[in-house]
């Protein structure tokens, strides 16, 4: 007979005992008050119970004194616990939030990618609603505790009047939180889809705005808003589906609440009418019949609560527990060494191999633009090693031996796309604030210009993507930023697309003279860069085919003369 294999518990419920476990100091004081709020709330009919009891059995003045003196001390800590109580659970509440939304951040961050199938539009909103809604359990455990501690009261005092009343409490509760405990089962359903629902519409929000340029020029704003609309209408209909289960849910729990304190009111009347309880106890029952409408309104919409935490818990987990897309080595490469790539076959590369020199200065010229995109991403180790045939080398050293980060500090690969952040000048071009070569990066890629015609400077304000900059200033803030790294290789994938053939031109020769002595690596078809570098590789059809200088290809190669010739 086999033992069945215990099953793991669940990313999104560890993610929650994970909240749960770093609060519970604060969950516990939290806690206390909170009981102690909701049992002031229950002692306040039972006072009235017995001050009508006493007054009725007594007449006497100085009982009453002391009854109101009573109510006034109930009243205070009532008010007091409920202020400070719920001051520690919010405190905790926005600190866990904070603390999930960094480590979203920080996933999304780190130097080598995880395998999540997300656009940044679904991991931002993971990072805001998700966290919020995650860390709300710290508020939902004690609000849960305290408000079984009032209908325990409750249900003790009742008890304490006639053992019936208090079973009638017990009994209605446990059958209220069975029926609510199914239906929220539905409602986490319906809100881990409505939640992947608006994500994805925020996803493609994102990405509209990233393409909004481009979607101008070619006049295809009117289908792009199409295309969002139908994805806000598809998860508009999932919140309108959720919010009618909501609705039913509260109903429900509103309707059998209302229905518990009907019975107890009615057979706490039916018994004092047969004269088995005192008029104050009467006066109690009726009083608590209507106060436990509210913890048991509060408990009972706790299941949907928790449900609604696990969904968002599980969400985050997409991103927090999804694998490296590739397990980092340990290695350091050697300073100022060279790049190789051997044998490398990965989408149009056909077994590329060349290699750089250290302090060579290289132009690839790729005729399909594809493999000068595919060799940039190998490069950049946005492929893992395991992804392709053959091997990249940097110092010497595989790829896959060496750690994400000290390829990072070796070696820089500037995207053709390079992302402009909201900020400055100067914190787009030096966003640690340690580079020494901002000045001479400024004068290399010519943003000398752009710095000139403002009062600021370089402290002149940028916005979100570089959207008061133009095509070209965006261009040479991106080269700006890779030439302040004055990393050991640098690779540029066209740096200068949106450039005119003058300011080209300069740039080509102050990249030469700036990175002097370091190596460097320009994928282009730009004939000012490829004239200033010491070596032109040509790649065609996944290999390299040719080796020589810019002039020497154009007097000797007519394929070449007519790819790069403007």
């Amino acid at each position: 007979m086999t033992t069945p294999a215990r099953q793991r518990p669940s990313p999104g419920a560890g993610i929650l005992w994970t909240a749960l476990r770093r609060n519970l100091g604060a969950m516990a004081r939290g806690t206390l008050l909170m009981g102690m709020y909701q049992a002031g709330e229950t002692a306040f009919p039972i006072a009235l119970g017995l001050i009508v009891e006493h007054t009725m059995r007594d007449r006497s003045l100085g009982a009453l004194a002391l009854s109101i003196a009573a109510l006034a001390v109930i009243i205070t800590t009532v008010s007091l616990s409920w202020r400070f109580g719920m001051r520690i659970l919010q405190k905790a509440n926005t600190t866990e939030a904070h603390r999930w939304r960094v480590r979203v951040a920080a996933c999304g961050l780190q130097p080598v990618a995880r395998d999540v199938d997300l656009k940044s539009g679904e991991v931002l909103t993971i990072a805001t609603e998700d966290a919020d809604q995650t860390a709300d359990i710290i508020e939902v455990v004690p609000l849960l505790v305290s408000s079984l501690v009032a209908v325990l009261v409750a249900a003790v005092a009742l008890g304490v009047a006639d053992i019936r009343l208090g079973l009638l409490v017990l009994v209605g509760t446990v059958a209220i939180l069975s029926i609510l405990s199914v239906m929220s089962k539905r409602i986490g359903a319906g809100t881990r889809e409505q939640q992947a629902r608006v994500a994805r519409a925020g996803a493609k929000v994102a990405d509209l705005i990233s393409g909004l340029r481009p979607l101008h020029g070619f006049g295809g704003n009117h289908p792009a808003f199409l295309s969002y609309r139908k994805v806000s209408t598809e998860a508009k209909r999932q919140a309108i589906t959720v919010a009618r289960v909501n609705g039913a849910y509260e109903g429900a729990a509103l309707a059998l609440n209302a229905l518990l304190a009907a019975a107890v009111t009615l057979t706490a009347g039916w018994l004092a009418f047969e004269r088995r309880i005192t008029i104050g106890e009467l006066v109690m029952a009726v009083g608590l019949a209507q106060f436990i409408i509210e913890p048991l309104k509060l408990f009972s919409e706790m299941p949907k609560y928790v449900m609604m935490a696990r969904a968002s818990a599980e969400r985050m987990a997409l991103v927090l527990a999804a694998p490296p897309v590739m397990g980092p080595g340990s290695g350091l490469p050697a300073a100022g060494g060279d790049l190789a790539v051997d044998s490398v076959r990965y989408g149009t590369l056909r077994g590329l191999s060349f290699r750089v020199p250290a302090g060579q200065f290289v132009a690839i010229a790729a005729y399909q633009p594809r493999a000068a995109a595919e060799l940039a991403s190998i490069l950049a180790v946005n492929v893992p090693p395991d992804a392709y045939e053959g091997l990249v080398r940097v110092g010497g050293r595989q790829i896959a031996d060496l750690s994400i980060e000290a390829v990072r500090e070796h070696m820089l690969v500037n995207p053709y796309d390079g992302e402009i952040f909201a900020g400055t000048l100067r914190t787009n071009i030096d966003p640690s604030g340690t580079s020494g070569m901002v000045p001479e990066a400024v004068e290399a890629s010519m943003l000398t210009d752009v710095v000139a015609l403002h009062r600021e400077g370089l402290d002149h304000g940028v916005r979100d993507r570089g959207a008061n900059l133009s095509g070209g200033q965006r261009q040479r803030l991106s080269l700006a930023r890779a030439l302040a790294a004055d990393t050991d290789v640098l690779v540029l994938h066209d740096p200068t697309t949106a450039v005119d053939a003058v300011t080209e031109q300069l740039i080509a020769r102050n990249i030469a003279q700036l990175r002097r002595g370091r190596t460097t690596v320009v994928l282009t078809s730009s004939p000012a860069l490829l004239d200033a570098a010491d070596r032109v590789l040509v790649l065609d059809d996944g290999v390299i085919t040719a080796a020589d200088t810019h002039r020497n290809l154009l007097a000797t190669d007519e394929k070449y003369c007519l790819a790069v010739a403007r």
